[in-house]
Parts: C-alpha cells; sequence; structure tokens
C-alpha cells in the first residue's frame, strides 16, 4: 500500500504545473492533499478526477478558496468522516477521514500561527482540543493513518536553522512538547522519523529569500500511523522536485 500526503497550496495551481500527471506515474494508492483551496464544484472535471481513483473533499465553508482536504483512493471508503464537532475547526475543511474495514486514511491540515497572534492563539486551542480526538481513534482499535500538514517542525532535526526560529510559530517549544507527547506518551508513530532516525529531509520551503534552492526547508508535512500500522512501514521518500507547490509530496510505503 503506497500513501502520499501532499500540500497543494492550491490543487488548480498545482495541477497547472504537472501534479496529476506525475501522480498517474507514482503507483499511488492513496493521495492526501492540503490546502484545496477550491471547492468540489470546481475540482469535478479533467484533471481532479483521475481514472481509476475515487475523490473526495472537505471544502471550507466559511471562506472560499481558503484550506480545504481531499482524498483520492483506488477503492472507495466504506465511510467518510468530514469533521470532528468542533464547527471552528470543522468549517475551515481541514480533516477528512476515509474508512476501509478497519483502517483509516485521513488528511489533515493543522492551522498556522504565523498569520497572526489570535491565528497562533487558535492554533493552541485547536491542539489542546485535537489530542483527545486523536487518542480516542488509537482507543478504537483501528488501524490509523493521518497524513498531512501539520504545521510543526518537531526536532532540530526537522529544520535547518533551528536556533533562528525557536521563536517562530511551527518551531514553538509548546508546540514541539505537543508533538513529543503524541509521540512518547500516546503511542503515534512518526512514519519518516522511523523509517529514517538520522535523516534531515524538508517537506517546506519558504518562498522568500531563495529558501529552496538553498534547501534552508522545514520537515512539517508527516504521516502519523498507530502502532499496527508502524509495524508495516516499509520505505519512504520526499519529491521536492519536479515543484508543483512549496511544499514536496511525502509517499510511504506499507507492507500489505
Amino acid at each position: 500500500m503506497r500513501i502520499c500526503s501532499f500540500n497543494a497550496n492550491g490543487l488548480r495551481s498545482a495541477a497547472s504545473k504537472g501534479f496529476f500527471e506525475w501522480f498517474a506515474g507514482q503507483g499511488i494508492d492513496l493521495l492526501c492533499v492540503q490546502e484545496t483551496k477550491a471547492q468540489a464544484h470546481q475540482l469535478d472535471s479533467a484533471p481532479f478526477q483521475p481514472a481509476g481513483y475515487h475523490a473526495a473533499f472537505r471544502d471550507a465553508s466559511t471562506k472560499k478558496g481558503y484550506a480545504g482536504v481531499a482524498i483520492y483512493s483506488r477503492t472507495p471508503p466504506d465511510a467518510l468522516v468530514t469533521g470532528l464537532g468542533w464547527p471552528a475547526f470543522d468549517e475551515e475543511g481541514r480533516w477528512l477521514e476515509a474508512r476501509f474495514g478497519s483502517l483509516s486514511v485521513v488528511s489533515l491540515y493543522l492551522p498556522s500561527g504565523s498569520s497572526a497572534e489570535e491565528r497562533q492563539a487558535f492554533k493552541f486551542e485547536v491542539m489542546a482540543w485535537f489530542r483527545p480526538k486523536l487518542k480516542a481513534l488509537l482507543d478504537a482499535g483501528r488501524d490509523v493513518v493521518v497524513c498531512g500538514d501539520w504545521n510543526i517542525a518537531h526536532t532540530a532535526m526537522d529544520i535547518r536553522n533551528a536556533r533562528a526560529n525557536e521563536k517562530n510559530s511551527g518551531f514553538l517549544p509548546e508546540e514541539r512538547a505537543w508533538m513529543t507527547a503524541l509521540f512518547e506518551e500516546d503511542g503515534w508513530v512518526d512514519a519518516y522519523r522511523r523509517l529514517r532516525p538520522q535523516g534531515q529531509d524538508y517537506t517546506w520551503w519558504s518562498q522568500r529569500g531563495g529558501a529552496r534552492a538553498r534547501n534552508v526547508g522545514w520537515r512539517i508535512d508527516y504521516q502519523v500511523v498507530s502502532p499496527g500500522l508502524a509495524a508495516r512501514l516499509a520505505d519512504c521518500a520526499i519529491h521536492p522536485e519536479p515543484r508543483f507547490s512549496d511544499h514536496a509530496p511525502f509517499v510511504v510505503d506499507y507492507v500489505d
């Protein structure tokens, strides 16, 4: 089973740069997209409906052309869950869960706090509310992979300039400690870090200052998996080229 997580920063923009042509050649079984920045009716034709895949979308209803998540799957899901019960989060189009038997695959777009203090406050509020929701998924006994843009670089290995960013949203001590608790206390597993213990690859680069050319990046896109799926991790790859977005697609292979 091959799963890809990709923040498109606008799916129509990524498509115009050849994303779906690239996708067609990757043997991907499930694709989780974040920041579609479109409503479902704007994505109801080619290339956004690739042959052989079921497409599901959760748009932002509070602000058109904002956020939004999607899941493409070779097999139609048994059920879709489009929110977690808190309108302030759900209506921004940040959670889409596809269920296939005992497997749940989630496309998640966790809020960023970089634009304003109130958004950072909202991010902290989401984090406090979200952790028990994640724990409930584990306690349900399902195999779960939460794909997406978590907007947090967990450790100094996940960011090029750690010291310079310690006071910046996405690398704040409170954010990093929250992720540590998910992994060390709750039992979730960072697929990339399990497979690449010493890896220092990035999935996002600022569009300013030539950051991508200099590889001054952050690893903020994850596949966070339940223990049962962690035992099935086989390999992973981050694809910084070709460039479809300010993020790179992150692909993980699981043993069937």
